[in-house]
């Protein structure tokens, strides 16, 4: 169940925090609507890999969409070759 809080309540902010922990953010809301997120800084590496991940998945498929794509023996030869210099 998602903690939400009104944005003013971090006017007690230790209090606010005691409640963030790993998958357990806190939403503030401003006029009553969502507004802000308060999480844990393994969570926001969490979404940044995930982010970061989603963009090289992009990149690989645009370049196969442009440039054709390769078998799974020639894929495993450019990562070994990468990997082993």
């Amino acid at each position: 169940m998602p903690i939400i809080k009104p944005v003013s309540e971090l006017r007690n902010y230790p209090e606010v925090l005691k409640d963030v922990a790993i998958g357990n953010p806190i939403f503030l809301t401003k006029n009553g609507t969502g507004r802000y997120v308060i999480l844990d800084i393994a969570d926001y590496a969490t979404i940044e890999a995930a982010g970061k991940l989603a963009t090289e998945l992009m990149r690989g498929r645009s370049s196969g969409e442009s440039e054709g794509w390769i078998g799974k023996d020639a894929m495993r030869a450019r990562f070994s070759e990468a990997l082993n210099g």
